[in-house]
């Protein structure tokens, strides 16, 4: 017998959720979405969606539960409580843990998951909204064999290259690691940019150099142009979640007994920039607060993005 055609509850509307939402509407899925803020519902609705007052609500009936929200503790809060998705879970559905947590916070869900009889994949992500949106993911997945196979019909519809890395918790892992190394790209171009500019080099100058030599990835010749123009609203990636991002790769390093003095000293310079109210900026927003650390009155388009954010989660 043939699995039956997937139903999905998309839990949290931020800008990979509702890209992901979109996609899985677009191909013909039924998606009703939860998100805390209304405007990304009014969105999500207008793609196709349906829409719960709560994630307990959102969950009724549906195959896969597609989690992406901010941070370890949003991801308990929407699973826990009566309005919780744990409550509402259909015996056997699968929850795409989407959200970049720590691997002990999947572990955590997943016990509680399994005691409602369904089953959690933790579900790395590689890519923006609009590699979402067009189904250009790369998704790592990490879980029991067949809990992986079910979670496949709605990976495969979100990513191009779909990779069962390895058992539960091995999926958010891989995104750890894949978030360090592009955080540490962002750190490097930061400071080079200061550096240049100290030294009397045009810094977009530089940045053009950079951006087509053999050093630079995709993602920092991209970031690089964000850079040269200063334009940090509109974020694809958060400051804020990428210092999350180092924090937890800087934790993970030091319980495992591996020395990362260069992942401690970028999380720690993440860190001091969401201190100095760049959070909500693009993760390229890096290179303000390497320019100039100390703390500033906050720029126009940080406080469009402060409140974007907030009516998105």
């Amino acid at each position: 017998m043939s699995p039956a055609a997937p139903r999905v509850a998309a839990i949290g509307l931020g800008n990979m959720g509702l890209a992901m939402a979109t996609r899985l509407a677009a191909q013909g899925v039924p998606v009703t979405g939860w998100n805390r803020g209304p405007e990304p519902l009014a969105a999500a609705a207008g793609v196709g969606c349906a829409t719960a007052p709560t994630p307990r609500a959102a969950v009724a009936g549906a195959t896969h539960v597609v989690v992406s929200v901010a941070d370890g503790p949003a991801f308990a809060a929407v699973a826990e409580g009566p309005e919780g998705f744990l409550e509402g879970l259909e015996p056997g559905a699968v929850v795409m843990a989407a959200s970049t947590v720590a691997p002990a916070a999947v572990r955590d869900v997943a016990e509680a998951v399994a005691g409602r009889r369904a089953s959690l994949v933790d579900t790395g992500l590689l890519g923006n909204p609009s590699h979402a949106a067009s189904g250009q993911l790369r998704v790592y997945l990490g879980g029991a064999d067949d809990a992986v196979v079910r979670a496949l019909p709605v990976a495969g519809l979100i990513g191009k290259e779909v990779r069962h890395v390895g058992p539960l918790g091995a999926g958010m892992r891989l995104k750890l690691v894949l978030n360090l190394v592009m955080g540490l790209e962002m750190q490097a171009l930061a400071e080079a940019t200061a550096l240049a500019g100290a030294l009397g080099v045009d810094p977009a100058e530089a940045l053009d150099v950079i951006s087509g030599s053999g050093f630079a990835s995709p993602v920092m010749a991209f970031k690089a142009r964000r850079i040269a123009t200063g334009r940090y609203d509109e974020p694809d990636f958060r400051l804020a979640l990428m210092a999350k991002d180092l924090g937890l790769a800087a934790s993970e390093a030091a319980a495992a007994g591996v020395d990362a003095p260069m992942t401690a000293a970028a999380a720690a310079a993440h860190a001091r920039a969401v201190a100095l109210g760049l959070g909500a900026l693009d993760c390229a927003a890096i290179a303000a607060a390497v320019a100039d650390p100390s703390p500033a009155a906050e720029p126009a388009h940080a406080r469009r993005a402060h409140r974007s954010v907030e009516e998105r989660t």
